[in-house]
């Protein structure tokens, strides 16, 4: 108990006696005082008090896929400082081969009473997965907020960058360039995004009197790796032009490309999907689509607290439009 007390005055700056008084209920403790001693609580992972437990913490659970793809802590910088604004605390989830699993961050967040989750880059955009625990936060009323499209059938707000328009400003600036063997690649064929992605860039395709046949069209987990396995495949099938669903991929590609005694872009032209750090200072500078992330986090936060605040939400999803940055791993189709 003294270890406690000692370690909670201590991440609030207060002292002993004033924990104390917050444990026990008592009075002469300000409001704003009393709510950073029980988010301490819940930070440093001690259990409240049984007369406390009814209130839900100010924290809030960030779960996202990964970290070594730079849009994610892009994405948790400006979600997190949001969130620091409205006076709650963010908890990073990441996820991590043979660590917690996503239902398993949701367990611990429930248990330690936060007061909602944002999700990005989630199960809930692959079709396929288990998504169990999301029906649960359905069923407990949580407020959630996904960031990027989901499968069908889970009713939370989400804000998205528009997958469609992306794609299309993708395709239509290879074929401003005369590419017309186009490749793709993508996500698994569950991932809602990516199928977004593949819809909008075969209709662009149709309208062009093109087609993306099935053979230029490569699946990969969302890595540097992943881009570098699919791409020798669309470089033999006579792609000049790849439109990539993440930059690690598009790099991936890039790299696969040169293994195979090929240049980017003087034989092959590769398009991102992030515009995510240090992108334009990779050889050669990443032609990519940008997401908005600063709006996009900002609008997720937004939707968050109006339902933590009581404000109806509607379960729909808020689109917001990408912007194509050229570089320089996009040419001229070679002749």
């Amino acid at each position: 108990m003294t270890r406690r007390l000692a370690e909670v005055a201590k991440k609030v700056g207060v002292s002993e006696a004033t924990v104390s008084r917050v444990l026990n209920n008592k009075p002469g403790v300000s409001e704003a005082t009393r709510a950073a001693v029980l988010t301490a609580l819940d930070v440093l992972g001690y259990e409240r008090p049984t007369q406390l437990r009814g209130e839900r913490a100010r924290l809030v659970g960030l779960v996202l896929p990964e970290l070594g793809n730079p849009i994610f802590p892009a994405l948790a910088e400006v979600v997190g400082g949001a969130l620091a604004q409205r006076g709650f605390t963010p908890v990073l989830c990441t996820l991590t081969p043979g660590g917690m699993s996503e239902a398993d961050y949701v367990e611990m967040l429930l248990q330690q009473q936060a007061s909602g989750v944002v999700f990005a880059g989630g199960l809930y955009a692959e079709a396929g997965a288990s998504h169990e625990h999301y029906h649960r936060l359905l069923e407990v009323r949580l407020p959630v907020v996904l960031v990027n499209a989901a499968a069908r059938r889970l009713d939370f707000p989400r804000v998205s960058t528009d997958d469609a328009v992306a794609a299309e400003q993708a395709f239509g600036h290879l074929r401003s360039l005369g590419h017309e063997r186009i490749g793709l690649v993508l996500g698994p064929a569950d991932h809602v995004p990516s199928a977004r992605k593949l819809a909008a860039v075969r209709a662009a395709a149709a309208r062009a009197g093109m087609e993306i046949p099935d053979a230029r069209v490569k699946r990969s987990m969302f890595s540097l790796e992943g881009g570098q396995a699919v791409a020798a495949g669309l470089v033999r099938d006579g792609a000049t032009g790849v439109i990539c669903a993440s930059d690690p991929l598009a790099l991936g590609v890039i790299r696969a490309v040169r293994r195979l005694g090929l240049s980017v872009p003087e034989q092959v032209s590769v398009v991102g999907y992030d515009d995510s750090a240090f992108m334009n200072c990779v050889s050669p500078p990443l032609t990519t689509v940008r997401q908005p992330i600063e709006a996009v986090g900002r609008a997720a936060v937004a939707l968050l607290v109006g339902q933590i605040e009581g404000t109806p939400v509607a379960a729909e999803e808020l689109l917001y439009e990408p912007e194509l940055v050229v570089r320089a791993s996009t040419a001229p189709a070679p002749r």
